[in-house]
Order: C-alpha cells, then sequence, then structure tokens
C-alpha cells in the first residue's frame, strides 16, 4: 500500500516538474485550421452543411446566378431596361461587375468541396457509408459549380486539387478548355452516382441532399451539353426505370412552384436550392458568401426580380409575347387552357375563375379591364413561376432574399423530355420518344401526339425544343443552356427564330400588355425592340471579369471578352427550322 502511495506520489511529481516546462497542447476548437479541422466524419458533415449553403448564394441561384441564364434565353426580356439590360442584350462589356458574381460564388463553393474531397481519400471500398455519402455529395456540388461555370464563363480555371491552393502559382490558376472543364465535370457526377443512396432511402434524402437520383441527371444533361446522345439515353433510361430511385410526375403542375413541406421535394423533384419558408427566416439579406449573419434571411430574390411594380417587385423581367402566344394556340382536351400558363405567366383570364387561386396578383382579384403589367414604364407580361404571385400567400411581393419557394433545378419532366430528345437523336422519331413526350403532355390535360404527325427527327425536335420545353419549362433557369448546346447562335435560320422570339414590346399602355408582336416590325414600331439584334459573337458565353484578369495574371478573356465567334467550336450539326 506504502508502495503504491509513493509510486502515486513520484508520478504526480514528474506531473508538475513537467508542466513547468511544457504547455499544455490543447486545440481551442473555436479557432481551428485546415490543419486541424476535417480529420472526423463529424468536421466533413459541417462542410457538406456550408456546401449547401454555398449553392443558395446571391452568385449562385438566389438572384444573379439563377437569373443569367434565364435572360440569356428567348423565354424572357428586361423590362426594366435597367438591371441585367447587358446580359439580355447579349453583350455583356467585361467591365461589368455584375457578371463576375456567379464566378465569385461558384469557386466558394468548390473550395469547400476540395478541402472536404482531400479528407475523403481516393479509394471508395476503403470509405464507410457515412464517408461515402459525404464524398458523393461533395462531388455532387464541384460538378454543379462546374456545369454552371462551364455554361457561363468557357474556359474557367479547373481546381480540383485542394493542395493547390498551397502557392501563389496554384492559386492563380490559367484557363482549362471547355472540354477539360466538361470531362470534369461529368467525371464527377458519374462518380456520385455511384457513392449517394436514392431519395428511396428517406429522410434527409427524400428532403433535399443530393442523391445518386440528382447525379445521374446532371450527368446526362452534361453528356447532352457536347451531344453525348447515346450515352445520355441509357443514364436517362436508367432513371426512368427507377434504378436511381422513384420519380413520377405530380397530379398538380403548381405543386412543384409552391413553398412547404406538402409540395417541396417532392417526388418529381430530383434536385432543388432549399429555402425557408415565408414566416420562418431571419431579417438580415446575405448579398454576398462573406456577409454571413446569425439572422439571414435565408430566402431568393427571384421573385423580387420579377415581380411587378405595382406590387412591390423590382419590375425587372417579363414573359416573352411568343411564350404566352405559345401557350394560347392550343387547348387541353377539355376546351381549357394550358393549366402551365396559370402557374407560368401573371395573366387575367376568363378560364382562371375557379381555376385555383383564380385571377389574382397577390391575393389582389384582377380583371380584364385592369391587368397587371411588369414595369409601369415599359410593361411586360409578369413572370408567375417561382413567385407567390398566384399561392395567396401574401399581398404583394417582399422584396430582397426573402421568397421561400425551393428552386426546383431539376424535375422529372426534365429526364422524360430528355429522353425523347436524346432517342429522336439516336433513332430518329420513334414511338418510345412520343411516348416520353406524352407523358408529360398528359399531366397538362394535352392530346397526345402520334408518331405518324412528325416524319423526320428536325419535326420532332423542333416539337420538343419549341413547344413543350418552352412550355414545361417557361422562365425557368436552363433555356440558356439549351441554346448553347443546341447551336441556334450560329446558325442563320435559329438567330432568326430568337430574334422573333424575343422581340418585345416598350409601352406603358397595359391594354397592349397581350399584343401578339412580329419581328418584322422591329425598326418600323419604336417600341418594338428585339434581345438578340444586340448579341455580339462569342457573347453567348458571359464574360470574365476584367478586374479578376487583371488579379491574375495566368488567366485569359474568353469568347465573350474577344467578341469571337464559337461557330467552329459546335458539336454536331445545328436542326433546321422545321415549320409545325
Amino acid at each position: 500500500m506504502k508502495l503504491h502511495n509513493i509510486s502515486l506520489a513520484v508520478l504526480l511529481g514528474l506531473g508538475v516538474l513537467t508542466s513547468c516546462d511544457d504547455k499544455l497542447d490543447v486545440t481551442n476548437p473555436n479557432q481551428q485550421t485546415a490543419a486541424t479541422f476535417g480529420y472526423s466524419a463529424d468536421d466533413l458533415e459541417e462542410n457538406v452543411i456550408a456546401a449547401y449553403n454555398h449553392i443558395r448564394m446571391e452568385g449562385t441561384y438566389a438572384r444573379v446566378g439563377y437569373m443569367l441564364d434565364v435572360c440569356r434565353g428567348d423565354e424572357v426580356w428586361n423590362s426594366s431596361q435597367i438591371w441585367y439590360m447587358p446580359f439580355d442584350d447579349l453583350n455583356a462589356p467585361f467591365t461589368d461587375e455584375i457578371g463576375q458574381w456567379s464566378w465569385r460564388d461558384w469557386y466558394y463553393t468548390i473550395n469547400v468541396t476540395n478541402f472536404t474531397l482531400s479528407r475523403c481519400g481516393e479509394d471508395n471500398n476503403a470509405l464507410n457509408d457515412q464517408m461515402k455519402h459525404i464524398k458523393g455529395q461533395m462531388l455532387f456540388l464541384r460538378g454543379l459549380a462546374y456545369y454552371n461555370l462551364a455554361g457561363y464563363y468557357q474556359n474557367p480555371i479547373l481546381i480540383t486539387d485542394y493542395n493547390t491552393y498551397s502557392t501563389l502559382d496554384g492559386l492563380y490558376g490559367s484557363n482549362s478548355t471547355y472540354d477539360e472543364v466538361w470531362d470534369q465535370v461529368e467525371k464527377d457526377f458519374a462518380e456520385a452516382m455511384t457513392l449517394l443512396p436514392t431519395r428511396d432511402a428517406g429522410g434527409q434524402w427524400a428532403k433535399g441532399r443530393a442523391t445518386s437520383g440528382a447525379a445521374a441527371g446532371y450527368y446526362a444533361r452534361a453528356l447532352m451539353m457536347r451531344h453525348k446522345y447515346s450515352e445520355a439515353l441509357t443514364v436517362l433510361k436508367a432513371i426512368i426505370n427507377g434504378q436511381y430511385g422513384t420519380y413520377k410526375l405530380m397530379a398538380n403542375y403548381g405543386d412543384n412552384f409552391r413553398e412547404g413541406s406538402a409540395y417541396e421535394n417532392n417526388e418529381e423533384s430530383l434536385f432543388e436550392v432549399q429555402y425557408l419558408d415565408y414566416g420562418s427566416q431571419g431579417t438580415d439579406d446575405e448579398w454576398t458568401p462573406v456577409n454571413t449573419s446569425p439572422n439571414a434571411t435565408q430566402g431568393h430574390a427571384i421573385e423580387s426580380n420579377f415581380g411587378p411594380g405595382d406590387f412591390g417587385g423590382w419590375a425587372d423581367l417579363s414573359a416573352s409575347n411568343w411564350l404566352y402566344d405559345l401557350f394560347k394556340k392550343e387547348r387541353t382536351t377539355s376546351g381549357s387552357l394550358d393549366p402551365r400558363l396559370y402557374w407560368t405567366i401573371g395573366t387575367y383570364e376568363p378560364e382562371w375563375d375557379g381555376f385555383e387561386y383564380g385571377n389574382v396578383c397577390y391575393t389582389t382579384p384582377m380583371t380584364a379591364d385592369a391587368p397587371v403589367t411588369t414595369n409601369n414604364n415599359h410593361g411586360g407580361l409578369p413572370v408567375a413561376k417561382n413567385t407567390n404571385f398566384r399561392t395567396g400567400l401574401y399581398d404583394k411581393v417582399v422584396t430582397g432574399l426573402h421568397c421561400g419557394i425551393n428552386l426546383r433545378m431539376m424535375r422529372y419532366s426534365d429526364v422524360l423530355l430528355r429522353a425523347a430528345e436524346c432517342e429522336n437523336e439516336v433513332n430518329g422519331p420513334t414511338q418510345q420518344a412520343i411516348d416520353w413526350i406524352n407523358q408529360v403532355r398528359s399531366r397538362a390535360g394535352l392530346a397526345n401526339l402520334k408518331l405518324s404527325d412528325f416524319n423526320s427527327a428536325d419535326k420532332l425536335f423542333e416539337q420538343i425544343a419549341n413547344v413543350e420545353r418552352p412550355k414545361e419549362f417557361g422562365c425557368e433557369f436552363g433555356r440558356g443552356f439549351d441554346l448553347l448546346r443546341w447551336g441556334w447562335f450560329y446558325d442563320a435560320g435559329r438567330l432568326k427564330q430568337l430574334k422573333e422570339h424575343a422581340t418585345f414590346r416598350r409601352t406603358n399602355d397595359k391594354s397592349r400588355v397581350k399584343e401578339s408582336v412580329s419581328y418584322s416590325d422591329v425598326g418600323v414600331d419604336p417600341e418594338l425592340k428585339s434581345s438578340y439584334d444586340s448579341w455580339i459573337q462569342g457573347h453567348e458565353f458571359f464574360p470574365i471579369f476584367q478586374g479578376t484578369l487583371n488579379d491574375n495574371p495566368n488567366l485569359q478573356g474568353n469568347s465573350a471578352n474577344s467578341s469571337t465567334s464559337n461557330a467552329d467550336k459546335l458539336y454536331g450539326p445545328v436542326h433546321p427550322v422545321v415549320n409545325l
């Protein structure tokens, strides 16, 4: 007993003597560095959340990063004639800083994903399920980042190794080629498909996390950007057959554009950006990724950009008259209007009395004699999609980053229409392609298409590109990416068609807001304009901001910086215009 006590005293004494010479080595959890953080799954789960947070910022999807592609398409025009105007006109100068915000915010996302992936290792077989899921989500989000960067900036810097950041030479990287970036996008999505569970796993995997279905859907999209139709078709068929989870079209199209747990992350959604519902948000708008507030709103400003000025909106963007006329051309089998018009464009229609929330604009009844326009000076058909224009949630636009509607970035209807497009490209018009299209049309109550009405792949492509896709996805993110991959900017017939689609009237006469317009009258009628008249070759992409080029001596501008043609960089023939 005495011996034990003596031994204990000696040990304690040595401990005291040692403590006089050595400082206690304790890591402050509030002052962790890249050298001490990220060596446990719990640490890396925090990084996963941080990466998801970055995709809902100003430059990613909360406002500018979403709207730049909407502007680039032919379904929307700039009704403010100020904000976004150079991007809508497709002639943005490389000195316009707005175009840099998406570059900035996607690289924030990439930095987080690269750090996390550096802790995951190369051998996927050595990872447990939690680590596989962490790695899969990071690969998906990095692939998503480069998907956007390649589609916007053509030849951004490809950084995939976190060690690259350890030196200035690595930090100031040079441009990668368009193909190199898309190769990496495909690689990231393909690997993520093998690591992630399906939404059928339930729990968080059915409530907004990236899944194998999301990765597969975006992998197919990436393949289609370079006309790899056969490969994409294989992936799309696998999604349809349930290999990557169970998906189906919602019976009510409008359920894809409302907020709340009853509608968001529904069975049609492959991937959506999560925003807090109205009434549960903070008060501080986070316009930049470094302006982090514990009271952040955690909503988006898509509604603010679309919202009519008379109801507190910024009145920046309106639906094209071409899109409105397209909806009006075809009635459902019961003789009513296509219900997708109700959720896409905020116009008064007699048929809407008694339908959903009726003829309302933010709970205010609309009448035929008092139409609502987007902008008080230039008019415009209000965009209702991804806003509360039709939901009855509140009586006016809550401007800023306050809209709580999750942005559904990929829906099952896109899988079906892309599968039909790929089938048509690979095998020509087939009954299988028609059947996939008819699933989407049936949800809207439209009559089935017949294979006998399409005698060529060109004609069926025209139906998909200029009827089915605009009516299903009108005024959503993605049309600009479609125009890129289809090569329409560099085909005379297609460019003329785009000019027709994008013709709009600038007027404060509200009674004329629904009038059809014709490109042939541009230059004759001073109120008419077409966005694509001002397109400069190379500006189907957005220029890399000059300030970014000044900061990085190894970086060069893209085709938009130099206004050079990309006609020789197309990945296949352009379908000629076909009259339907």
